[in-house]
């Protein structure tokens, strides 16, 4: 029997005091699902709160998002998200964090998931995000006492996309810049363009345009 994969999903529906919606974003779910799912993976979802977490993104015309949000099965599973004290590592062999603007402002400091995550890849498992989702990797550190991302290739969604976007004063921190004072050879690509790292079970995709090369990236590992 197939380990599962544990999906990460924001809990968090605003940007900062701008009064503008967030959450997960929908395709930076559905396109690395579609990859793991039809190669026979279960997925679990789980959310700092738990419960029906907040989607972003929601654009029904891209046909991987309405496969995933017509899926029965998956659409009850999102909608009822596991709190991370559900959660048992052992059960996985992977763990993605999807991105969303949410994930800026309760994926970093939640001790909780960055545990579990330790505790998959010190099982040998997979540690992958895209987007905003490395924030969840910022603060996840290892046995040794180093930070997950220390001395290992990286990326995320950059400051110049943060500009693009307008967010960069509004956002607690700069993605870019925290996982390069936490170590992380962090490497970039042009705006929204797709690119995927992986180094040594980490794997990481800049921006939603990368969301299902992560899902391949991950696919590869498992296969290895």
């Amino acid at each position: 029997m197939k380990k599962k994969i544990l999906f990460v999903v924001t809990s968090h529906d605003k940007k900062g005091n701008t009064g503008e919606d967030t959450g997960y974003y929908l395709g930076e779910v559905s396109h690395p699902w579609e990859v793991l799912h039809k190669a026979g993976y279960e997925i679990d979802f789980v959310s700092p709160k738990g419960g029906t977490p907040p989607v972003d993104g929601f654009d029904l015309k891209d046909p991987v998002n309405k496969e995933f949000w017509e899926n029965k099965e998956y659409k009850n599973k999102i909608d009822h998200s596991l709190q991370p004290s559900q959660v048992k590592p052992d059960n996985y062999s992977a763990i993605f964090y999807a991105g969303g603007h949410g994930a800026m402002w309760d994926f970093a400091d939640n001790t909780e998931l960055a545990d579990i995550a330790s505790k998959v890849y010190e099982n040998g498992g997979i540690v992958a995000a895209v987007c905003h989702g490395p924030a969840g990797l910022v603060n996840i550190k290892l046995n040794n006492g180093k930070y997950l991302v220390d001395g290992k290739k990286i990326n995320a969604f950059t400051n110049e996309e943060e500009a693009e976007v307008k967010l960069t004063n509004v956002v607690p921190f700069l993605l870019e810049d925290k996982l390069k004072e936490r170590g992380a050879k962090f490497e970039k690509s042009g705006l929204w363009q797709n690119h995927v790292v992986a180094d040594q079970r980490v794997i990481t995709g800049q921006n939603p345009q990368s969301a299902k090369s992560v899902g391949e990236a991950i696919l590869k590992e498992l296969s290895k």
